[in-house]
């Protein structure tokens, strides 16, 4: 639930107003308010990763929000979104800052009306810093889930069924 909340809470500015990030290695936290260990997770980014991610947060927030009013202040920006997830409402304010393109640590402080999942209140604290070239035979799109589960961002959406065997023409 943190994680639909966070991407909720992802400014969707168009990609070229979006700060931009240093390509490489990722690392990762989030701590939310309800006292759970910190969860960890690793990403392996370039520019078009970067674009990718923002296009999948705008599309969330086009799809589950009626409100979503952003503001860019400098190294800043600053959201407050509602949203519909099931029966409830999530009223969610972010504020994320940037130290240059090598770090940022988003606050976010959302509001479910009525109980989600017995939630009515989170915050929740997310940190993210570079750590160099990726590496660990990782590639751009990459990420390690807290779970060490490994999954390609890439491939999000990329069900597509098998191609059916060509029809024999004699």
């Amino acid at each position: 639930m943190t994680m639909v909340a966070a991407a909720l809470a992802l400014p969707a500015l168009a990609a070229d107003e979006f700060p931009k990030l240093r390509s490489g290695q990722w690392e990762m936290q989030m701590i939310d308010s309800k006292g759970s260990p910190p969860t960890k997770t690793t990403l392996c980014t370039d520019d078009a990763v970067q674009k990718d991610l923002i296009a999948m947060a705008t599309g969330m927030q086009k799809e589950m929000c009626s409100k979503n009013d952003l503001r860019r202040e400098g190294s800043r920006v600053m959201s407050t979104s509602e949203c519909k997830i099931g029966d409830s409402t999530i009223i969610t304010k972010a504020v994320m800052t940037f130290t240059g393109d090598v770090a940022y640590r988003t606050e976010i402080d959302s509001t479910y009306s009525p109980p989600f999942m017995g939630l009515k209140n989170q915050k929740t604290t997310m940190e993210g810093k570079h750590v160099g070239a990726c590496r660990d035979g990782l590639v751009p799109g990459d990420m390690i889930l807290p779970g060490g589960q490994k999954m390609n961002l890439k491939n999000i959406g990329n069900t597509r069924k098998p191609a059916a065997a060509p029809k024999s023409t004699k």
